[in-house]
């Protein structure tokens, strides 16, 4: 499967604008003009992939506790919006199927990230793949990229849906990047804007690998990383970006 990316990509769906990784955020970043969303992706105590950051419910949900104990009947029950602002109080925590099936109506490419919940690596990674897989064969046009700072989630991606293209993500780009690339079969790699030093950015570029950065929230950054070979940017700030100028 191709994926290309396009300059901008909206983080945990409708970056700093709406509650992380809800659906009311990826509608925010198709209206907006994003072509491009990324969420992450843990699995409730049943084993269904849910869109949450954290390994705990406090943060962004009503809920308390750790996600990987909560089955989804649970979790389904949660507010996962009114944290965020009450505005957006009753938004619930999505199912990755549910995010899936609105990125395709959306026309939306996803950059689904697999965060497994300590010890759960193997199992999330491949959960995780298999369902991006069904979801990949039920909509032909969708478009969907796996990412993971887990590298043993990565490999069992993989062996599940070895089609999907993988990105690695680091912090710091380490100096084994392409070895590492190589084992896991990855085609891109993500990594933190304040940690990269423009020798780094010109390595990867020259060698053809996609690199993105995280997270950018200023538009003088983006331009900097863009022109230093930076393929794209990952932002919050949804508003102070104008996508539809750079796909």
């Amino acid at each position: 499967m191709d994926w290309r990316y396009p300059q901008y990509i909206a983080h945990r769906c409708g970056g700093a604008l709406t509650p992380e990784n809800t659906l009311a955020g990826l509608r925010l970043a198709a209206r907006l003009g994003f072509r491009a969303v990324e969420f992450d992706a843990t699995l409730s105590a049943d084993g269904v992939p849910i869109l949450i950051h954290d390994e705990t419910l406090e943060r962004t949900t009503s809920g308390s506790g750790k996600v990987a104990d909560t089955s989804l009947a649970q979790l389904s029950r949660l507010d996962a919006g009114a944290r965020h602002h009450r505005a957006f109080a009753g938004e619930p925590l999505p199912t990755l199927e549910q995010a899936l099936a609105l990125c395709h109506s959306l026309n939306l490419s996803a950059n689904i990230e697999i965060k497994p919940a300590t010890a759960h690596e193997d199992e999330t990674g491949a959960i995780v793949a298999g369902l991006a897989k069904a979801a990949a064969h039920r909509w032909p046009k969708a478009t969907l990229l796996l990412s993971s700072f887990s590298e043993t989630a990565l490999m069992a991606a993989g062996k599940v849906a070895a089609e999907l293209p993988r990105a690695l993500l680091v912090e710091d780009i380490p100096t084994d990047w392409r070895t590492r690339l190589q084992q896991l079969g990855c085609v891109a790699i993500h990594c933190a804007a304040r940690r990269l030093r423009s020798e780094q950015a010109a390595e990867v570029a020259a060698a053809g690998i996609p690199l993105a950065c995280y997270t950018v929230n200023r538009p003088e950054e983006a331009a900097r990383l863009l022109a230093a070979g930076v393929a794209a940017i990952f932002t919050d700030r949804l508003d102070l970006f104008d996508p539809s100028t750079h796909q």
